[in-house]
């Protein structure tokens, strides 16, 4: 399944792991939950309880990339790199 067929299923959570000041200078995804990359190792039971399938982004998918391995060693199965804010915003819109 590719990225815009998983954004099509109702039960998928966008996580964004750039920081606040990118937030604020850059905007959001509507929908996506925020938790910048370094805070991710101590919300992990948070990230638990989210909905899969879990889609990862940041500015330009670097960051996402390493999260998704993190989550996937730390047992996490149907987790995805969304790669960068812009690519995920255009997917987004385009259905």
């Amino acid at each position: 399944m590719n990225l815009k067929e998983l954004l099509k299923k109702s039960s998928v959570t966008l996580l964004d792991v750039r920081e606040n000041d990118e937030l604020i200078n850059e905007g959001y995804v509507p929908g996506a939950i925020s938790i910048p990359m370094n805070d991710i190792p101590s919300q992990l039971e948070i990230i638990r309880k989210f909905s899969t399938p879990l889609i990862i982004f940041c500015r330009s998918g670097i960051r996402s990339e390493k999260i998704v391995n993190y989550l996937k060693n730390e047992g996490f199965k149907d987790v995805y790199n969304g790669g960068g804010f812009k690519e995920i915003n255009q997917l987004i819109n385009s259905y």
